[in-house]
């Protein structure tokens, strides 16, 4: 789903307000939650997951084409783990759509 699906499905759900508006809250969200993530900070949406940092250490590495030594420097890479009801969820309706076909 792209930002803008996301958008269109909530002026679906909410038709009382504009499009500009919506658009407006979802980009709130979103920022927040990349400041929080910036910051170190976690963020937990419950029935959905968690959003964290993870550091990576810097290391030497090597250029797959020529083999030279290449240093790699530290990262933080963000993750996502999925919360129990998400996988539940998933998983119900996988085993639904598997039922249904045999």
């Amino acid at each position: 789903m792209l930002k803008s699906d996301l958008v269109k499905h909530l002026m679906v759900l909410c038709p009382h307000l504009y499009e500009r508006d919506i658009e407006k809250v979802v980009n709130a969200i979103l920022e927040e939650i990349i400041e929080a993530l910036r910051q170190g900070g976690r963020v937990e949406l419950r029935g959905f997951g968690v959003l964290f940092v993870k550091q990576r250490e810097a290391r030497n590495g090597h250029n797959r084409r020529t083999g030279a030594a290449v240093s790699v420097s530290a990262k933080a890479l963000p993750a996502f783990r999925a919360g129990k009801e998400m996988r539940q969820r998933l998983n119900r309706s996988d085993r639904l759509e598997r039922g249904a076909g045999q």
